[in-house]
């Protein structure tokens, strides 16, 4: 694939980024992405390896050598045409997935991956430009109706899939604009929401009836309040099949002394008022970090991105602590090779500014007159346990130190969907609180009910929610017709 001695002859070229001193004053996206020669050159790098493991290390088992291929000779259409016949929306994962694909890439054994994620970014982008995405309207009417909830990427996908294949769909949303957390839990410095409000107009176009600031569950559930409400079981007379699709929204909280304090919140509060307000809206109370000592709690992607944002609104410092121990700087290769790696990552958001520590745990919050002034912590190790051979967390003794925190933000994750909406539907739930849907048809206990994406699986990444979206909206295509052509 690509050019045969490629992956000898040229190195790997990453994006660039705008300068940090000129992102952090505005909340646009600053990735600036390769040109058509150097998305070529880069396209000649993959291998003709036998074994493509980046096709399986993508969730969505994106046909990475074809599309690297087509662009290494000039032929973006077909490259778009490769590209979009796995999943429904690259220029979402060209932004904000990690590339599970390059760690799997057989370049990556003993040397730098083919940079799979800046092609996909060029291709989709250069289709936008060029005007080759389009919608895609049914060539007939099923005369099946099904609801999808939640506008998600799972949601957004089980959707344009299920449309396409002839079936009335509608999508019912209980935020006041689509797009579930790729709208209000992913700022725009990262993904920029016209991305978002193209497709949905492309899905209009394709026959999808949005239904915003709906919320789907009973009228006395909490938050409600302004939003037009529909029960499961209207839905379920109204339509011929209906998917669960929302996220995995309850956050994981953290109950130590002092949490009751003004100052400490869930890092997806804090980030949807700003998505907000970058939208224009009015808010009438929005939580800044403009001069305040601010502590991230939490050492993921949402830790990170309330890093990006607390840098934007002009923090006087920025803090990130993680309680699992400090990864590798480099993975052993060997040992985990083609799967994902545990190994140290620095996102843009750090280098804009951020002090990061490890192993750290945080004992209780302490404050003057209602208000969070200091986060007390402790060192902890890692310890196997000889018993059952797991690690175990200890506190170092004597390590306790307090760190001053006008802003404590808690990111670390999120633990099940909201029990109210699963409660309406009266759906089973697995182990850890998700609706159980098995994925050979993610059919759930209700009639007539399929769940997907993060309600289905959990937390998880916007290629398994991509995936599971396509995946279940052929199982209801099934379902619905007797048979399916839509691919699995």
């Amino acid at each position: 694939m690509g050019k045969v001695t490629g992956f000898l002859e040229y190195e790997r070229l990453d994006e660039g980024y705008e300068a940090p001193v000129k992102r952090l004053k505005h909340w646009r996206e600053f990735v600036l992405h390769l040109n058509e020669d150097q998305a070529r050159q880069q396209g000649a790098r993959c291998m003709d390896c036998g074994i493509p493991f980046c096709n399986t290390g993508c969730p969505v088992n994106n046909i990475i050598p074809d599309w690297n291929d087509l662009v290494y000779r000039n032929q973006w259409r077909q490259a778009l045409a490769v590209l979009h016949s796995t999943n429904n929306f690259p220029e979402f994962t060209g932004r904000i997935c990690p590339a599970p694909c390059e760690a799997a890439c057989t370049l990556n054994i003993n040397d730098d991956a083919v940079g799979i994620k800046s092609i996909e970014h060029a291709i989709i982008d250069r289709g936008w430009d060029e005007g080759w995405v389009v919608p895609q309207p049914p060539a007939r009417k099923t005369g099946k109706k099904v609801a999808v909830v939640g506008s998600g990427p799972s949601g957004l996908a089980c959707a344009q899939q299920l449309a396409r294949a002839g079936h009335q769909v509608t999508v019912f949303e209980k935020s006041d604009r689509i797009g579930g957390l790729l709208r209000y839990g992913i700022p725009d410095f990262k993904l920029e929401k016209t991305q978002i409000d193209r497709r949905v107009a492309q899905m209009e176009a394709e026959g999808v009836e949005f239904c915003p600031s709906t919320y789907i569950g009973q009228p006395g559930d909490a938050g409600v309040d302004g939003l037009t409400v529909k029960t499961p079981q209207a839905l379920q007379a109204e339509f011929d099949a209906v998917v669960m699709a929302g996220g995995a929204e309850t956050p994981r909280d953290l109950p130590v002394p002092g949490r009751e304090l003004d100052g400490v919140y869930f890092a997806m509060d804090f980030l949807r008022q700003q998505n907000k307000a970058v939208a224009g809206d009015r808010l009438s109370s929005q939580t800044l970090a403009k001069d305040k000592h601010v502590i991230v709690i939490g050492g993921g992607d949402t830790g990170s991105d309330c890093v990006g944002t607390s840098n934007r609104h002009g923090a006087k410092s920025v803090t990130q602590i993680e309680l699992m121990p400090r990864p590798p700087e480099e993975e052993n290769k060997a040992l985990t090779w083609p799967y994902w790696p545990a190994k140290l990552r620095t996102s843009s958001s750090h280098v804009e500014g951020c002090d990061r520590d490890w192993a750290i745990t945080s004992k209780s919050f302490e404050g003057e007159n209602g208000k969070v002034t200091k986060l007390v912590a402790a060192r902890v190790e890692w310890v196997k346990d000889e018993a059952t051979g797991q690690m175990k967390m200890q506190e170092v003794e004597g390590s306790q130190f307090e760190l001053p925190a006008d802003l404590v933000l808690l990111a670390m994750g999120f633990v099940s969907p909201v029990s109210t909406v699963l409660d309406a539907f009266g759906v089973d739930r697995d182990g850890r609180g998700n609706v159980r849907a098995n994925t050979d048809d993610y059919r759930t206990n209700v009639d007539k009910v399929f769940a997907a994406g993060d309600m289905r699986r959990g937390q998880s990444l916007i290629v398994w929610a991509i995936r599971e979206g396509r995946q279940c909206a052929r199982s209801v295509d099934a379902f619905l017709m007797g048979s399916t052509e839509l691919p699995r």
